[in-house]
């Protein structure tokens, strides 16, 4: 019986009834139970529920006349954690973070903030969110429709609400941990008190957000603690992937099979296929997810930043509470190839330089030229002589993995895991730099080499659930390496006899002769139908130069049209320039064929970004 179809009579209640309903009444553990299902479930899922339970009681001979159970005087308060991540990190802190507060018997609801109903706020009495910021200061695909509804007229005010923010971000862009911030000053705007301060964190935020959770526990156990059969953590089902014993704390050691550069001989750039056999480790992917690779330093960059700095190689210093060589450190712990604004106002004081001195007071051209200069440039340039050994390695950041698109389906490679890598290579004055996991991968480890890898699943840049849906994939360069995958795992269920959706790629890069990335398996995707369109923009081979926004642009018309029928859209590729402009483009096409302003062109992007209809896997 449906909720709304029920009659209640409430003048009519015996005493035998009165006890019958006493005895039904839920104790503590179970109200806690059902209050942090029901908030999961839709209306339809509610209605069924309570027919189902309504049955149950029917066959278990309890006998109650139909009045409304009186609510429990007293109920333990939850901490409800949220995490928005458009990759993995903030789940994993959250996760974390959860299990340290069940353990010291806190009632936690973790939630994808996805999943979580904005509305529930008002009912929220402990609020923690975990939130990284995506690209230029954007807010991750998951967290978009919780950051409208709490910008917006209807969020309600939060008076009673104690909440606090953990932020992942890079302080290399310019809005670092911007996502995190809003949410922070949005919740005081609406009346929610801190618990602890908003902690932004830099890409090594492993120890800090360890401090940060294990300290914010301690300030609210006294508060929540509940008798500990009552410290459950209920999360929602994640993608259906078969977990596997390796992860990115515990990664897995693969063998290199393949490393083919797939551009021509005159092309400007570097461009490997990579092929990685991952064994009989069972790890399992989505296409759309990315692999994180683990890599080592170059020994001559090691050799010439301890020459510059005037250490000795064999000197002991300590990491993370363990002990290592200085060369042995640089080498396998600690990042230098990529420079952290903080070590360059680090070096700029220890050395008293000028010219670095004068970058402080200047946040972008800070940023900009830590972007643009390996550590080692940083130290050449000035000398400083009170620094240590152990000084100097503890301002540089820790080595982080870097994650690289698949562009494979194991529906047709297996135990494999292929990539497509672009090496990153600059000149510095006469020095010629490398990108350190690029490099490694590319140049440096040799075939049947060892690799560190693991899987970082991303369920922000998925295949539609129904295959008859049509996909637009726009993926310049190395953008184009998930795309890759998206027709082997479609060509797998084609050849299941699954009916597919239509199929439309844009690429570009410089040259057609040069830069054409797996040009034979699209040409046979086209040829097989598999592939409905192929656009191609190579900049470099006319006078003027087209990129893969003219294309689309040219395709206007017909780029609406597929949209209007409910075609999902994917950008793969760099995030500071190519995605920008991609994104432009596609306001502009949905503003001039859609009859609508260029803010509603906006709204229609973001319908598509919540309905996850738009996706972006950017860098």
């Amino acid at each position: 019986m449906l909720p709304e179809q029920q009659k209640f009579n409430q003048n009519v209640l015996t005493d035998k009834n009165q006890q019958a309903l006493g005895q039904a009444s839920l104790d503590a553990k179970q109200l806690l139970l059902l209050q942090q299902l029901s908030t999961s479930l839709s209306p339809l899922q509610l209605a069924w529920s309570s027919g189902y339970l309504a049955a149950k009681s029917e066959q278990v001979g309890v006998s109650i006349s139909a009045t409304p159970v009186q609510q429990q005087t007293k109920t333990a308060s939850i901490l409800t954690i949220l995490y928005a991540s458009q990759t993995g990190n903030t789940k994993g802190v959250a996760t974390k973070l959860a299990a340290i507060a069940s353990d010291a018997g806190i009632a936690v609801n973790l939630k994808n903030i996805a999943d979580y109903k904005a509305k529930a706020l008002k009912s929220e009495s402990y609020l923690l969110i975990v939130s990284s910021t995506n690209g230029e200061g954007e807010v991750p695909d998951d967290a978009l429709a919780f950051y409208e509804f709490l910008f917006s007229k209807k969020a309600p005010k939060l008076p009673n609400l104690k909440y606090s923010v953990l932020a992942l971000g890079d302080s290399s862009y310019e809005f670092f941990c911007q996502t995190g911030k809003d949410f922070d000053e949005r919740l005081t705007a609406l009346g929610a008190k801190q618990v602890a301060p908003r902690l932004d964190c830099d890409v090594d935020y492993q120890q800090q957000a360890s401090t940060w959770s294990a300290n914010i526990v301690e300030t609210l156990k006294d508060e929540l603690t509940v008798d500990s059969t009552l410290a459950d953590v209920v999360t929602l089902p994640t993608a259906s992937v078969v977990e596997s014993q390796y992860s990115k704390e515990n990664p897995y050691v693969a063998e290199l099979s393949l490393s083919q550069k797939i551009t021509g001989r005159d092309s400007k750039k570097d461009v490997r296929h990579i092929e990685i056999d991952l064994g009989d480790s069972g790890l399992t992917y989505q296409v759309g997810d990315a692999l994180g690779i683990y890599f080592e330093n170059d020994a001559q960059l090691v050799d010439e930043l301890i020459a510059a700095l005037d250490f000795s190689a064999d000197e002991n210093v300590t990491v993370n509470g363990k002990e290592f060589t200085l060369a042995k450190a640089l080498t396998t712990q600690l990042e230098i190839t990529q420079t952290a604004p903080s070590f360059v106002e680090f070096w700029a004081k220890s050395s008293q330089d000028k010219a670095l001195l004068a970058l402080l007071d200047d946040k972008n051209a800070l940023r900009e030229f830590a972007n643009t200069h390996q550590v080692v440039d940083v130290v050449s340039r000035a000398k400083s002589e009170s620094i240590t050994a152990q000084a100097f390695v503890d301002a540089l950041r820790h080595i982080t993995p870097r994650l690289y698109s698949i562009a494979s389906s194991q529906s047709e490679v297996e135990d494999e895991v292929h990539l497509i890598v672009g090496i990153v290579a600059y000149q510095q004055g006469d020095k010629t730099r490398a990108g350190a996991a690029s490099s490694f991968l590319g140049k440096r480890l040799e075939q049947g080499g060892k690799v560190k890898v693991f899987i970082e699943h991303n369920n922000n840049f998925r295949l539609p659930e129904n295959p008859k849906t049509s996909v637009i994939m726009i993926g310049p360069g190395t953008g184009v390496a998930p795309f890759r995958a998206f027709m082997q795992e479609r060509e797998a269920l084609s050849d299941n006899g699954v009916e597919l959706g239509k199929s439309w790629l844009f690429f570009g890069a410089q040259t057609f002769t040069q830069d054409f990335s797996y040009q034979v398996e699209w040409q046979n995707y086209l040829k097989s139908g598999l592939l409905t369109k192929l656009d191609v923009a190579f900049s470099r081979d006319q006078a003027e130069k087209v990129y893969v926004q003219n294309r689309l642009q040219e395709n206007a018309s017909e780029v609406y049209q597929w949209l209007e029928q409910g075609a999902h859209l994917y950008i793969c590729g760099d995030a500071n320039r190519m995605a920008k402009d991609v994104h432009q483009t596609l306001v502009n096409i949905i503003a001039e064929q859609g009859d609508k302003t260029t803010e509603q062109a906006e709204t229609y992007l973001k319908i598509l970004r919540t309905n996850k209809r738009y996706q972006k896997d950017v860098y």
